[in-house]
């Protein structure tokens, strides 16, 4: 076939090739790692699929030493993004400089909302009273979307149980034009203990307290007997996601 054979496109059909790239890349990795345990699919990902463009992303919250113990026996140098919201329990903060000096991370990202625009929407730090959306969006979304621009992948501890809107969670997922891993996705609480447990792992101090998910300080409360791991977060509004999840 001849280049004047060759059908071109005409200027209204509009291609999104790296659209269908992405499309056929998350097809290709289902199908060669969907499978794999948390450990053998973070080592495939870490350092066969995504070598220096994949980083982890963790509130360092009641589950996350799981996660990044899994992630530093495969590297301890991949960047670990903590949304430093400016709005964290004093625990969560000291915890998360405790966990990482225990698991030997060395690459502990704490990543800051813009100065200009908390000063411009949220001068005296009271938006999530009145906005917890975009509350979120300044102090989280935004940032992470920032973070993880330079990244063609990102690793997640989101887990199926842990509310109805992520009972379809799959390991591995497009969003956007990123590939999100989420090696924790079909694990139970019974297995998180255990590898607690198995490896000695230290806890976050608040889930001595009925903290079993862990947020912001102004919008997290204990979880009631009997209620969803993730209830206690938002809990007197029907917020149930910070955005995060949906925006990149």
């Amino acid at each position: 076939m001849n280049e004047n054979t060759i059908p071109k496109l005409e200027q209204d059909d509009h291609v999104d090739l790296a659209s269908i790239r992405r499309a056929g890349l998350e097809e290709r990795l289902r199908k060669l790692h969907g499978e794999k345990d948390a450990a053998a699919l973070l080592r495939s990902m870490i350092k066969e699929e995504f070598p220096g463009k994949i980083a982890a992303v963790c509130s360092f919250g009641a589950e996350s030493a799981v996660l990044l113990s899994l992630i530093a026996e495969v590297s301890k140098e991949i960047p670990i993004i903590f949304l430093e919201t400016g709005k964290h329990f004093r625990e969560t903060l000291e915890y998360r400089d405790h966990l990482a000096s225990h698991l030997g991370l060395t690459n502990v990202r704490s990543v800051k909302p813009s100065t200009a625009e908390i000063i411009d929407d949220d001068p005296e730090g009271k938006l999530w009273r009145i906005n917890a959306d975009y509350c979120c969006h300044i102090r989280k979304v935004v940032p992470l979307e920032r973070s993880i621009d330079p990244f063609d992948a990102w690793i997640t501890g989101r887990k199926r149980f842990q509310s109805k809107s992520r009972g379809q969670l799959q390991s591995i997922e497009l969003v956007g034009k990123h590939i999100k891993i989420n090696p924790l996705a079909n694990w139970d609480t019974v297995q998180l203990k255990e590898y607690f447990i198995a490896r000695n792992l230290p806890r976050h101090p608040l889930t001595l307290k009925n903290y079993f998910s862990i947020g912001c300080a102004p919008c997290t409360k204990p979880v009631e007997v009997g209620g969803e791991q993730r209830s206690g977060r938002w809990a007197d509004s029907g917020k149930t996601e910070c955005g995060i999840h949906r925006a990149t």
